[in-house]
């Protein structure tokens, strides 16, 4: 609950930026795992044929090397920008957060500032607001980068073999239901 308000109050704001930074997230991570999935195709169709020639050309593999190393720098330029903005989110959200506390504080009465400690009122200008800040900046964009690898990474391994995908499936819920048996004893 407290995450949608919070993200309300960041897309009130920051909306196509917020966009922005998904579209970056998204990018990056199918630049990252395109090169990933480039090897089957190196190795089956560049590397494969060149060892089986008596004169091998470099240039088909070369070319291709580039491509996938543009891949690379799209990724890093993707992940440069989300980031990027992410600050520039985070610092403005974080500064309007800063002026309504302080315009609010403004309208209590005195006697609220007599029984709370000093310390309380800063402790929230500072501390809690910093903890906003790396949770806007860094781990919102983190989590949205870790699901879209996962939904990425199993689409890749599906399309490579089906059959090893349901194999690892398999094995990971094994690995959980031991890894829980073990635990609860």
């Amino acid at each position: 609950k407290m995450l949608g308000r919070l993200m309300g109050y960041i897309f009130k704001n920051y909306r196509i930026h917020i966009i922005v930074v998904v579209i970056g997230i998204v990018v990056s991570v199918l630049a990252n795992v395109q090169g990933t999935m480039f090897m089957k195709t190196l190795i089956d169709q560049y590397i494969m044929p060149m060892l089986q020639s008596e004169t091998p050309d470099f240039h088909p593999l070369a070319m291709a090397i580039l491509r996938v190393a543009c891949f690379y720098a799209i990724g890093v330029a993707c992940t440069y920008t989300y980031n990027r903005l992410m600050i520039y989110v985070s610092q403005g959200t974080l500064r309007n957060l800063r002026n309504e506390m302080f315009e609010r504080m403004e309208t209590l009465p005195v006697k609220y500032f007599d029984t709370h400690a000093h310390g309380d009122i800063m402790s929230i200008y500072t501390n809690d607001i910093d903890t906003l800040r790396q949770m806007i900046s860094q781990a919102i964009p983190q989590a949205l980068m870790a699901l879209f690898t996962i939904v990425v990474t199993f689409i890749s391994m599906l399309l490579l073999s089906p059959l090893l995908t349901i194999l690892a499936v398999v094995i990971i819920f094994i690995m959980l239901k031991v890894t829980n048996k073990i635990g609860s004893n």
